[in-house]
Order: structure tokens, then C-alpha cells, then sequence
């Protein structure tokens, strides 16, 4: 079984987040994901494969509360408004929609979407610790 392990007391942004990520999912690829969901989304398909083939795969993330409040709100914010700042890189009207539900209170946290991520991928046990 492989296992991976995220040290949530270590992730202070998204950027830290990603290089957890870099340092468990990708240490045995000759290329580093990218702060993007599509890309984890993508990386995550490719242990799927692997788990299908027979070798399960536990992702423990430590210290989860930490990481919780780092991907919270003011880090969500931060990285909507970097993608609205990019106008012809991005849907404006979708992210706009996404950065007003989330000051109203009704919208998604970074921390919140990478879980979603995760549970698009049930062959992968996530354990937040």
C-alpha cells in the first residue's frame, strides 16, 4: 500500500500546499505539478490507475486544522483575486460569482475544494488527522 503524508503544520499557502503535494505525489516524476486543481485532478487520475492495477493508496494529512485555517478564507480570497486579475486567463464572471459567495459567507474555501478534489477520487483514502 502506498502512503502519503502531508504535513499540515507546514502549509502556510497554496504554494506550500502544492510543494507537500510535489514532495509526496511526485517524487518518482521527472516533472512538478503546478498550483493548479486541474493538475491535482490529473495526478490523482494517475494513482487511480495505479490503485486499480492493485496498490492502494492513503493520503494522511497531518496537523489538517492548520492547514484548514491557512486555506481558508483571506488565502481563497487572495488566490480569486490573482485569477481576476488575469482576465482573458479565466471565466471573470464565474470567478466574480465565486469570490461574492465567498465574502457572503455561502462559498467554498481553497481547503474546502481540495477535499472535493479528493473525493472525485474514492479509490484514494484521504484521513484527515
Amino acid at each position: 500500500m502506498k502512503r502519503y503524508r502531508i504535513d499540515g503544520g507546514e502549509v502556510h499557502s497554496i504554494a506550500d500546499l502544492y510543494e507537500q503535494l510535489n514532495r509526496e505525489l511526485m517524487a518518482e516524476q521527472d516533472w512538478l505539478l503546478g498550483p493548479t486543481l486541474d493538475g491535482l485532478n490529473d495526478v490523482l487520475y494517475r494513482i487511480d490507475s495505479e490503485i486499480r492495477d492493485g496498490d492502494p493508496a492513503t493520503l494522511i494529512w497531518l496537523d489538517h486544522d492548520h492547514s484548514r485555517a491557512a486555506l481558508g478564507f483571506e488565502e481563497t480570497q487572495r488566490w480569486l483575486n490573482g485569477k481576476l486579475a488575469q482576465p482573458n486567463s479565466f471565466n471573470q464572471q464565474g470567478i466574480q460569482s465565486d469570490l461574492d459567495d465567498l465574502q457572503n459567507g455561502t462559498g467554498k474555501t481553497y481547503f474546502e475544494i481540495i477535499l472535493e478534489v479528493f473525493a472525485d477520487h474514492p479509490l484514494i483514502e484521504l484521513q484527515l488527522r
